[in-house]
């Protein structure tokens, strides 16, 4: 644990709990940046009109969401309207 952790467990399983959480809370953090760059690639592409480059962009967000689905980062639902969301945007160039 962290010294900048206030709450101090008072069981080894909450201990172990608290480890954990620091854990997946980095692992989560990494994978929501990566979210948020390659989103903002798209709509970088959709606002330059390129429409080759968020073709390709679209592609590996499309990929990635769902591999951020099967790691239950994101929740399928969720994933989805991103995707769709950002699909109206570059079928609109």
């Amino acid at each position: 644990m962290n010294k900048d952790d206030k709450a101090m467990a008072n069981h080894k399983q909450a201990a172990k709990r608290a480890r954990q959480t620091i854990v997946r809370t980095e692992r989560n953090r990494f994978y929501k940046t990566r979210i948020k760059n390659i989103v903002k690639a798209v709509l970088t592409a959709v606002e330059a009109a390129d429409k080759k480059a968020a073709t390709e962009a679209m592609k590996e967000v499309n990929k990635y969401l769902h591999h951020c689905v099967s790691k239950k980062i994101l929740k399928k639902e969720t994933a989805a309207r991103k995707v769709s969301r950002l699909q109206i945007k570059v079928n609109a160039i």
